[in-house]
């Protein structure tokens, strides 16, 4: 299959599907065809299309479950209007809950209140395994048998992230919070 065809048939596919594509989901696309493109084929197809998009308002990215088209976030304000509704807030006990288990992970419930000194409301554990950003990784051998929590691909592909390694470093969210606090 030549590359013009093969880019086409890539392109449609990430725009007509509703959640990131990986590799592999992208080569079954190909079953009963002849030719099979292998995985450095997409990945250069990819390349093409990802350049391509440098003068458009959307941009080719790759998340923790493969890759999607999506809005430019320098864009974002303007497209938000779009939609009347008001983006979801989430207080800062469910920020802070997500972001030790994103830090820590696994983690257990009571490490988790142990570290912010207030118990953790079954409601913010419901609400994030319900957004799918949290899941139950396995239980620790300790009485009662705790349930460990981990982040999601879900997570990742939500923050707009490869892997955890992407996370800011402590260090930078502190420094963040600090300068958030310092009066302008």
């Amino acid at each position: 299959m030549d590359e013009q065809r093969l880019k086409l048939i890539l392109e449609a596919a990430l725009l007509a599907a509703a959640e990131p594509l990986s590799l592999e989901r992208m080569q079954k696309l190909f079953a009963g065809e002849e030719e099979v493109p292998d995985r450095h084929a997409l990945r250069k197809v990819l390349a093409a299309l990802a350049s391509e998009c440098d003068v458009r308002a959307y941009e080719l990215k790759e998340v923790a479950s493969g890759f999607r088209f999506q809005i430019r976030q320098s864009l974002a304000p303007w497209v938000n209007r779009l939609w009347e509704e008001r983006p979801q807030r989430y207080s800062r006990a469910i920020l802070e809950t997500l972001a030790l288990i994103a830090y820590r992970q696994p983690v257990t419930r009571g490490e988790i209140e142990d570290i912010r000194g207030v118990s953790v409301s079954s409601n913010i554990i419901k609400t994030l395994i319900e957004r799918e950003w949290i899941r139950v990784v396995g239980h620790r051998e300790v009485p009662g048998r705790p349930a460990l929590y981990a982040t999601t691909k879900a997570f990742l592909d939500y923050f707009n992230l490869k892997s955890l390694d992407e996370l800011p470093s402590l260090i930078e969210l502190k420094d963040h919070a600090v300068n958030e606090d310092e009066p302008e």
